[in-house]
């Protein structure tokens, strides 16, 4: 063993930034990470044992007890369920004579849930070793069984069960444009630096993650550093380390357009990122691609390859004297690292748990350098920017939202797939252009964004109506919204990173009460407690996860309170129920400053 973890660590230069990358690589090989795993990396990498477990702990693809020699795991997305997914996976169960959660006794396989495979266009879906399997049902479930139970190797699995398609439906701006390999970096330093970094603001480009904020100040911040660093004269300002990291880590459940982008539209995005290295200063980028997305590796490593032996990464970029590398660096199954703060925690080989802010990335980012973190579409949007320049992007979408955005469209509709619309297009005509049918509401943005009902389809997608990273899940009116709620709220407390106690002990309190209520168990003080809660955990934890865990109450309690009322126990001596009067007198009592005990005391009232 120790001649095999000590080439895992050798292949990092036994650097603990790269702690996660090695641990990914022992958990692949012994299906776990041993005890004497630990003891040698802590000597290797210098780092106490305390900290590795502490890694392996946080991440849900990390184990300290083995699994089996085949790990499945089948996505528990809302999507999932919608296709028949429990019913699925105990069938699986029962096929391979495994309990879900446990090891088969012959330590052969595995099986568990995972909270979303970013397949949510092919499900129901899963993974065996961290690799795709697609359209489940029950043939395939038979062959996969028969497979695990010979005990045949992945390589001889029929790659039809592997198969993942792109599913782009509608190309717009960004997807139907055709950038030539190299163009937006020889038109930049054409162009000029600067100049280029002005037609990004021009563009009026925001961050496509959802949050929005501005890409060309986020760049300028960076360039320019911290307030002390701003003073510098230039060539000190040069020799400053400075990052680009691209977030390609969507776990929200319902996306899956950067899949589709790093698939298909690679160069384009590292392009993007090589750009904005030129504008900063920056030597070294990262792409921090989710675990789930392991099968796109090989493909991503081997165009970084082609881009060097282009020219157009590694030293001296098109003779200019710029040197720039990208690494790709994979997650381990934690929702909270698409955070941004997280993610860096994440690239430091730590667990990934969101810093305080201030200060922010552009100031102090990856190992405390001014750090530019954008998402794969944003990226891909400035390569074609920095090419086509500011005022071609900005002819399209909104005042306050320019250009377009790209749609990852799931769930009950004839096409699911990706779409790209210029912003300002209404939610009617999305709707119609992926066949959906007798549509009860949607999802917008994700468990975390907000569900409209089919009273609001003429609302439009745009940061100043509907802003959205890119999840747009359908639902029609044979769904119960409750089950939608109840997956939601079951998601965010597994989710929860566990550092803040709103967060920590709300999700979770959260969870008991929505299932209290969704069984039936419910009174008419548990409707009120519920929104306090949801205010309590909105309004108080550290970051955005547990800032808008509550969202998917709080959205369709405002507009299905008799779904609420329904579920309520009818008792005989209590007087007509005012759910609206309730719910108000709770949004005036979830004012309250003292966070911590309130939590604690509806703990105690309604566990």
């Amino acid at each position: 063993m120790k001649k095999i973890i000590y080439g895992f660590s050798k292949k990092y230069d036994h650097k603990p930034t790269h702690l996660l990358q090695i641990l990914r690589a022992i958990q692949s090989y012994y299906h776990y990470v041993p005890e004497e795993a630990i003891e040698q990396l802590s000597e290797l990498l210098c780092i106490p044992r305390t900290r590795i477990i502490s890694v392996v702990e946080f991440y849900s693809f990390l184990h300290l007890t083995p699994r089996g020699q085949f790990e499945l795991l089948i996505s528990d997305s809302i999507t999932d369920h919608m296709l028949g997914k429990i019913e699925l996976t105990s069938y699986l169960a029962n096929q391979l004579n495994v309990a879900i959660g446990g090891v088969r006794e012959d330590g052969v396989v595995s099986l568990d849930n995972t909270s979303c495979t970013g397949l949510c266009d092919q499900g129901p879906a899963g993974l065996v070793n961290g690799y795709p399997l697609t359209h489940l049902d029950r043939p395939r479930i038979d062959c996969i069984s028969n497979l695990i139970n010979q005990q045949k190797p992945l390589s001889e699995w029929p790659s039809e069960l592997f198969q993942v398609t792109d599913n782009l439906i509608k190309p717009g701006l960004l997807l139907d444009s055709t950038i030539a390999i190299g163009d937006a970096l020889k038109i930049t330093f054409k162009r000029g630096l600067q100049e280029t970094l002005a037609e990004i603001n021009q563009s009026g480009l925001r961050g496509r993650g959802g949050a929005g904020y501005s890409t060309g100040w986020k760049w300028h911040l960076c360039y320019e550093g911290a307030e002390e660093e701003a003073f510098c004269d230039i060539d000190t300002q040069k020799q400053l380390q400075r990052y680009v990291i691209c977030n390609a880590d969507e776990g929200e459940p319902g996306t899956f357009k950067d899949r589709v982008l790093l698939n298909s539209y690679a160069h384009q995005v590292f392009e993007g990122m090589t750009v904005c290295a030129a504008i900063i200063g920056a030597t070294q980028g990262f792409l921090y691609l989710r675990g789930e997305y392991l099968f796109l590796y090989d493909k991503l490593q081997a165009i970084l390859d082609e881009r060097l032996q282009m020219g157009l990464l590694g030293n001296n970029i098109l003779d200019k004297g710029f040197d720039f590398d990208i690494e790709i660096c994979l997650g381990a199954g934690a929702y909270i690292c698409g955070e941004e703060s997280a993610l860096i925690e994440s690239l430091e080989g730590k667990p990934g748990i969101p810093r305080n802010r201030p200060p922010y990335p552009v100031t102090q980012g990856y190992l405390g350098k001014p750090t530019v973190i954008n998402n794969v579409e944003t990226f891909l949007a400035a390569a074609a920017i920095a090419v086509n320049g500011g005022e071609w992007f900005a002819n399209i979408g909104t005042e306050k939202s320019k250009g377009t955005k790209i749609l990852s469209i799931s769930g009950d509709c004839l096409r699911p797939g990706i779409y790209e619309y210029p912003f300002g297009t209404s939610i009617q005509a999305i709707l119609k252009d992926c066949g959906a049918l007798d549509v009860l509401g949607i999802q917008i943005g994700g468990p975390s964004g907000t569900f409209i009902s089919n009273q609001e389809f003429e609302r439009k997608l745009a940061f100043e109506d509907l802003a959205t990273g890119g999840s747009f899940i359908i639902f029609n009116k044979s769904r119960n919204i409750l089950d939608v709620v109840h997956n939601f709220t079951h998601f965010f407390a597994h989710e929860s990173c566990g550092f803040c106690t709103p967060c920590r002990v709300g999700t979770s309190l959260l969870k008991k009460q929505v299932d209290k209520i969704v069984e039936g168990h419910g009174s008419a003080g548990d409707v009120v407690a519920l929104e306090e809660l949801c205010q309590i955990i909105k309004k108080h934890s550290h970051c955005g996860l547990g800032q808008t865990a509550a969202n998917p109450v709080l959205t369709t309690l405002e507009r299905y309170p008799e779904l609420y009322q329904s579920k309520l126990k009818t008792i005989s001596y209590e007087p007509g129920f005012d759910l609206d009067g309730a719910l108000e007198s709770a949004r005036r009592m979830a004012n309250r400053n003292d966070a911590g005990a309130h939590l604690a005391q509806i703990g105690e009232d309604h566990d």
